[in-house]
């Protein structure tokens, strides 16, 4: 039976100026360059699609700007103000067009000439997104009162996020959208994930292959409206049945607590699961502290560990290598110091409850591959 309740998507855009500068310089630098006003025009006929594909579609556009995000686009909550009748374009898409290049041309003009430009908020348009989702997809209390359409009012449409990066990762970043990932499998939405301009960033990478989305890094940007309509048009109850592009390689890096450093090998606090970057006497989440004689080890081990590093880093190629939740933190065997057992815990994944111990810090490898004997 047809569903007709349809299906919701959120965009986000990023829209920071320095990166769009970038994007748009031409040979050398790019070999296909994307300027803003080309990539808007490919991305309203991409949610112009979404809307015409059903009637009850949903749409929510958020943009990440420098220091802030909002919404410029919501179809449940959409701007009143006068619209200019054209015969020759279908009104609901022109009042898409017309909101979206209107709020982001006042908001881009609102923030002048900043001597430095402030990251991107793109985890913030991510979370104001998950919020929507969550308000828009729970069931109101006249529908689980009285379901008249005859459908579950427990079984909620497929909501998706589409996520649209031109800049880097932000390693001071990595808690609130890890927190963000735990938020989104909760609400079981999709996360995908489209890397426009830049390199590979590794915690959307992480996003979308935790919540059963697509990764895309786009190599051909003067094609941008065809990698959207053949991988991100259809809801994930339809990709079950067509041949949607997935990731073969994700880079489970995680960034360290203490200096939000993006690390290979990092020690885990047994207790919180807080990663560091080196050996620490007290956890600075949940103040436990350590013993001497593990922090000696772990110490003593650290330069070999660093050697082992440096060797995978030149063996490895210049993409994200493949691994697994599984091989996040490899197994450095068990060791007892004081009463506490040492072992490791993954990284980058979701927390294993098992893993938890009594106090005592852990390295654990990211990477996949084991430590020399001394940090067993």
């Amino acid at each position: 039976m047809d569903d007709a309740r349809g299906s919701h998507l959120s965009v986000l855009i990023d829209l920071s100026p320095t990166q769009w500068h970038n994007s748009a310089q031409g040979p050398p630098r790019n070999t296909y360059p994307l300027p803003l006003n080309s990539f808007l025009s490919q991305l309203l006929a991409f949610l112009n699609s979404h809307i015409a594909s059903k009637h009850e579609n949903t749409l929510a556009v958020f943009g990440a700007f420098p220091g802030k995000s909002v919404m410029l686009y919501s179809t449940i909550d959409p701007t009143n103000h006068d619209q200019a009748i054209d015969a020759n374009s279908y009104p609901p898409f022109r009042l898409v067009d017309s909101t979206i290049v209107t709020r982001i041309t006042e908001e881009l003009e609102a923030l002048g000439e900043p001597e430095e430009e402030a990251p991107s908020s793109l985890v913030s348009a991510l979370i104001k997104a998950l919020c929507y989702v969550n308000r828009v997809t729970l069931p109101s209390v006249s529908t689980t009162n009285n379901p008249a359409d005859g459908h579950d009012p427990a079984i909620l449409p497929d909501p998706r996020i589409l996520v649209l990066s031109v800049s880097p990762d932000l390693s001071t970043s990595y808690i609130p959208i890890m927190n963000a990932i735990f938020s989104a499998q909760k609400l079981k939405v999709t996360i995908d994930v489209c890397q426009i301009y830049g390199p590979d960033t590794i915690f959307l990478q992480q996003a979308a292959h935790l919540t059963g989305g697509s990764y895309i890094f786009l190599e051909r940007r003067d094609a941008l409206l065809q990698y959207l309509i053949m991988s991100f048009l259809s809801p994930p109850s339809i990709r079950k049945i067509l041949s949607v592009p997935t990731q073969d390689k994700v880079d489970f890096r995680a960034a360290c607590f203490c200096h939000k450093n993006i690390v290979d090998i990092g020690f885990v606090c047994s207790v919180c699961l807080s990663i560091f970057c080196q050996p620490v006497p007290v956890c600075s989440t949940c103040r436990t502290k350590f013993p001497m004689k593990t922090l000696q080890r772990l110490n003593a081990s650290r330069p070999l560990l660093s050697s082992s590093t440096s060797n995978a880093s030149r063996t490895s190629p210049s993409t994200p290598q493949a691994r697994t939740p599984t091989a996040l933190g490899a197994d450095t065997g068990a060791s007892t110091t004081n009463g506490a057992r040492s072992s490791t815990a993954p990284l980058g994944g979701l927390p294993h409850s098992g893993s938890i111990g009594n106090g005592t810090p852990r390295a654990a490898n990211i990477n996949g591959s084991r430590p020399g004997p001394e940090a067993r």
